[in-house]
């Protein structure tokens, strides 16, 4: 069963930045494509950012692209998250997700389409 853990949130002010990091545990990590999503409180889980496995593509949503970059490391068995110029619209909790993919170049942006899901790492950015 693969697991995920999220870790590098926090409580920051408005315009600072965050690195996000994700462990993918009990699979072999360059066959998974890897997402990020966030969720505030009352809304629905929202697509941030994806990278096809073993990097061959990556996409963002359109309000982040910019100021976010997912990168992964499939030696460490981690994916990051690059978060600069935070904005209190960016308070969440964030989750990093995977799915076996399909090719090198697929990447996904809807969460029904991964599998494994991890806890969710905080994220609160004060004006």
């Amino acid at each position: 069963q693969v697991q995920l853990v999220e870790s590098g949130g926090g409580t920051v002010q408005a315009g600072a930045a965050l690195k996000l990091s994700c462990v993918v545990r009990n699979g072999r990590m360059s066959d998974y494509a890897l997402g990020w999503f966030r969720q505030a409180p009352g809304e629905e889980r929202e697509f941030v950012a994806a990278v096809s496995r073993r990097g061959g593509e990556s996409g963002y949503a359109d309000s982040v692209k910019g100021r976010i970059t997912i990168s992964r490391d499939d030696a460490r068995g981690k994916v990051y998250l690059q978060v600069k110029s935070l904005e209190p619209e960016d308070s969440a909790l964030y989750y990093c997700a995977a799915v076996l993919g399909y090719t090198d170049f697929t990447y996904y942006i809807v969460p029904g389409a991964y599998r494994y899901w991890g806890q969710g790492t905080q994220v609160t950015v004060s004006s």
